[in-house]
């Protein structure tokens, strides 16, 4: 188990942040800066060896249909009304497909805004909003339409239905360990869980079971492949449309509707479904291809499927039978790194799975930077680290926090969604178009979002406050994921339910409606900006050299009041008359007092870094 940490992050360790700085500016004024310290930083993420290469005589590996993460991981909110009975959702849905068909007819062009969804489902306007905007951002391509009035352009109907049947999925949870901790002997207060997680704090629940009783990659995979086996046919009948003939005949999708597919499952190579499908794969393009019955379809993709679930069963058999903690499917970053304690090399038998995603796993009482040339894909994620400094100075579609705690994560530019989850005393630096914030304590988020701040689960003693960081290519990433600096909603959290209906527990009657705790403002007289060491050694054209955020008044006052103090304070001691070994004495004293206070809050290790430069 790993140590305690030191320190411990709170709103109060950001009070004397400014007077740190201060002392360190004042002392610069006496004596020369020390020598650069060794960069405590992890550069973890060194070039993976390729796949290994197909032998010649060996056939091309098949590509597998896989789950669009992106869907079931961002794509879920717990707000009970689009959440059906299982054995009532495909006839719910088709009758609500009925309701909705007007308005997308209305529209000319088959889509459907928040006000007739909102209509259709009895739910307030704003969550409805939130639905279509959450919708947005997870579909698997830029919907020019959707975008350009955040939402207001209104959604494909297919995509709403597709968006709105996987409400009904039950994440995958760990399975109990026997030494789970009593209730009592963890959480200051009471739960609104009923169930295995009701047991553990955010970090307890991460630490608590071994590797092997957590959810891996590919046990998510297996679960969400599973669950789209089951559900297919539903979801086919749901989108294809009637056509005179009988049984099988009498429902046929477009080329066009077949392709919405894509917000469920994708093709491990790239290749898209209508491309790998027989049936529309020679189509011609300048002649619409022929509708195909609905149960060619159903059938290719359950193959498809098969084969793939056959595939995670054989790699998840042999990883349990292995002694190694392999990476599952995924090569994490902290597996390329030979000094991490969990250095083993997964062994990725079919080169079509090689993924690109990025993991920052593990890491303590270290930092770890990575720029854009180190990110591969499109989303990062940030698991189970203590004790750290992390930046991804990158721009990445998506980008999770998962069990950290008493860590600092700087965010660069996240162009759909952050998701930060079961964190606690974790200062979160991010600029993007979206965050939704689950289950977390004592938590500091420092905040660029184009979209309300979306906060769910069961959360303590969360704060906020705007941005308060930049770096040379931060301007050039926002604009190259669609991040817009002059719009922030930081300080507008949109608090749901206390309970995810999502995760597969057992939940007390009557608290799925129980609103969640909201955040409080971070006090503008303890704000601070953060400095980010400059990394980049290649020339940017136009770098980034302020904040891109505008500070809201009150913020900026502070901030100006403080540089004031700072500059009356340098000017006088600059016209003190000091023998040079008075200057000496007071320079120690200054250096103490700020060594001390680096210590006391934990920002030794951004010194670090700072002295790295």
């Amino acid at each position: 188990m790993e140590a305690q940490a030191p320190n411990h992050f709170s709103v109060s360790t950001v009070a004397s942040h400014s007077h740190g700085l201060a002392l360190a500016n004042l002392s610069d004024l006496l004596l020369s800066p020390p020598s650069p310290a060794s960069v405590v930083a992890a550069m973890v993420d060194e070039p993976l060896d390729p796949p290994p290469p197909t032998p010649a005589a060996a056939a091309p590996p098949t590509p597998l249909l896989r789950p669009r993460r992106e869907a079931f991981e961002h794509g879920l909110l717990p707000i009970p009304k689009l959440i059906f009975p299982e054995g009532t959702l495909a006839q719910t849905l088709s009758q609500l497909k009925e309701k909705l068909a007007p308005a997308a007819a209305a529209a000319g062009d088959g889509r459907v805004g928040a006000a007739a969804l909102a209509e259709a489902l009895q739910i307030p306007p704003d969550q409805a909003a939130l639905a279509i905007g959450m919708l947005a951002a997870v579909l698997p391509a830029e919907d020019p339409a959707l975008d350009a009035g955040g939402g207001g352009g209104g959604a494909d109907l297919r995509d709403v239905l597709l968006f709105l049947y996987i409400q009904s999925y039950k994440r995958l949870v760990p399975r109990p360990h026997k030494d789970s901790p009593a209730v009592a002997d963890v959480w200051p207060s009471t739960s609104a869980f009923d169930g295995y997680l009701s047991a553990l704090s955010p970090i307890q629940l991460v630490r608590s079971n071994s590797r092997r009783f957590i959810p891996s990659q590919a046990d998510e995979e297996i679960h969400q492949l599973s669950y789209l086996q089951k559900h297919m046919a539903n979801i086919l009948t749901l989108l294809a449309d009637s056509v005179e003939g009988e049984g099988d005949d009498s429902l046929v999708l477009t080329m066009e509707t077949f392709e919405h597919l894509g917000f469920l499952v994708h093709f491990s190579e790239g290749t898209s479904l209508s491309q790998a499908a027989t049936f529309f794969a020679n189509s011609d393009p300048d002649m619409p291809a022929a509708p195909v019955s609905a149960a060619q379809v159903h059938d290719w993709i359950l193959q498809n499927i098969v084969s793939s679930l056959e595939f995670y069963t054989e790699k998840s058999t042999a990883k349990e039978g292995s002694q190694q903690i392999a990476s599952d499917l995924d090569v994490t970053m902290a597996d390329a790194n030979t000094s991490h304690p969990r250095n083993s090399t997964p062994t990725v038998a079919n080169p079509a799975f090689h993924r690109n995603s990025t993991f920052v796993e593990g890491f303590s009482k270290t930092s770890v930077v990575k720029h854009a040339s180190d990110v591969k894909g499109n989303s990062v994620k940030v698991l189970n680290c203590h004790d750290s400094v992390i930046y991804i100075l990158a721009p990445v579609k998506y980008a999770t926090v998962y069990g950290c705690s008493d860590t600092t994560v700087v965010l660069g530019a996240v162009g759909k969604v952050i998701k930060v989850e079961h964190c606690e005393r974790v200062h979160i630096i991010a600029a993007a178009k979206r965050i939704c914030i689950a289950n977390c304590r004592e938590c500091i988020f420092y905040l660029g979002v184009n979209h309300q701040p979306l906060i769910v689960g069961d959360n303590h003693k969360l704060h906020i406050a705007p941005f308060n960081t930049y770096y040379p290519r931060l301007g050039e990433h926002l604009t190259q994921v669609g991040v817009d600096p002059s719009t922030n909603k930081w300080d507008q959290p949109f608090v749901l339910g206390v309970v995810d209906p999502h995760d597969s527990l057992s939940h007390p009657a009557g608290v799925s409606d129980v609103q969640a705790e909201s955040a409080t403002c971070v006090d503008p007289d303890l704000f601070t900006n953060f400095l980010i060491p400059n990394w980049f050694e290649d020339e940017v054209q136009e770098p980034t050299k302020c904040n891109p955020f505008p500070l809201p008044e009150i913020y900026q006052a502070s901030q100006s009041k403080k540089q004031a103090v700072l500059e009356d304070t340098k000017k006088t001691i600059r016209e003190l008359q000091l023998d040079e070994n008075r200057k000496k004495e007071l320079a120690s004293a200054l250096h103490s007092q700020f060594k001390d206070w680096l210590y006391a809050t934990g920002n030794i290790r951004q010194l670090y870094c700072l002295q790295g430069d």
